[in-house]
């Protein structure tokens, strides 16, 4: 079976959804927000903020301002964390990326978390401590995914898009071995998006978050290809054309070499900071937007190096010249 990759399909999803985000994993959230009003995601703004912070292992790692209904015209942040394991840590960073994200703005946020592990007893609620009468204090509110695997046929008739994003992710982790039982899912799964009625470019979305979640040995993806033909000729639908199905397989190899380089970028800063301290500004946007060769070839360069700049320096290839 394929290595499974989750954190580019939550992101996507999330994303393009993030209205149903909310309204699946936080419905009380979702009445108080003034949809209306619209919402931004502010990327930017929370990797300044957290840069330095930057531990764990997550999906998804979201920064949203949104306008309430009772909030006048001022807006209020979210912060979304969807946490794929375990982590000792994770409760600690939660509280952190508060306190910071507070500071930076100057009012209230709220903290979200998904937590998308397979551990039924990991139910990380708040952050705290008390010495000498002073206390603090962060209660943040939280969806296991795994308290849902034993009601998946009552999710699947939602109409919510992280409905099936959910279902994809618990069947995807229950499949793990079993690559003729994930084709099954992964068929059922398809089959609904078409009996949906849904218009042509959400189908086309949450196939490929599907898509990506779960991967299929070679052999059955061909089979699973057959199958959507068949399933189009039925529906007099033809949603997904091969077309689309060669460039979500390329968006997805993308998005997998993407996720490397990231992986490779944030290992990169990590050693830097050990060795020499916080990184410079000019440092982390070197890193950012290097190519995946140079980032190994810095790598290999930070125990040997004297600084940030010895190690980041670009080395180019000598001229060649043509004979005479």
């Amino acid at each position: 079976m394929p290595n499974d990759d989750y954190d580019s399909p939550w992101k996507i999803a999330l994303e393009r959804y993030f209205p149903e985000f909310i309204a699946f994993y936080f419905p009380r959230i979702h009445a108080r927000i003034d949809w209306q009003a619209g919402y931004e995601f502010l990327d930017k703004e929370l990797q300044q903020v957290v840069r330095d912070a930057d531990t764990g292992r997550r999906y998804v790692d979201k920064l949203v301002r949104v306008r309430l209904l009772a909030g006048g015209e001022s807006w209020v942040c979210i912060h979304i964390e969807v946490q794929g394991d375990p982590e000792d840590e994770f409760t600690r960073r939660m509280f952190v990326y508060h306190y910071r994200l507070f500071d930076r703005y100057g009012q209230p946020l709220a903290s979200l978390a998904v937590l998308a592990d397979e551990q039924p007893d990991w139910r990380p609620e708040g952050f705290g401590y008390e010495l000498l009468g002073c206390r603090m204090q962060l209660t943040f509110p939280v969806v296991k995914l795994l308290d849902m695997r034993d009601d998946l046929d009552q999710i699947l008739e939602s109409d919510n898009a992280f409905a099936l994003v959910t279902a994809a992710h618990l069947l995807t982790k229950q499949t793990r071995q079993n690559p003729a039982s994930r084709y099954t899912a992964k068929l059922r799964l398809i089959r609904i998006l078409f009996q949906r009625g849904w218009e042509r470019q959400r189908i086309l979305d949450l196939f490929m978050v599907i898509d990506w979640l779960m991967h299929l040995p070679p052999e059955l993806e061909k089979k699973l290809g057959d199958d959507i033909l068949q399933i189009e000729e039925e529906h007099k639908m033809p949603y997904v054309s091969s077309i689309e199905r060669i460039g979500i397989e390329k968006g997805r190899a993308q998005g997998l070499s993407q996720g490397q380089k990231q992986g490779q970028a944030r290992m990169l800063q990590k050693l830097l900071a050990k060795r020499f301290g916080m990184l410079p500004s000019w440092a982390e946007q070197r890193i950012l937007s290097a190519q995946p060769d140079q980032l190994e070839d810095w790598s290999l360069r930070v125990l040997d190096g004297k600084s940030v700049e010895d190690v980041l320096v670009v080395r180019e290839e000598p001229a060649k010249y043509a004979d005479d």
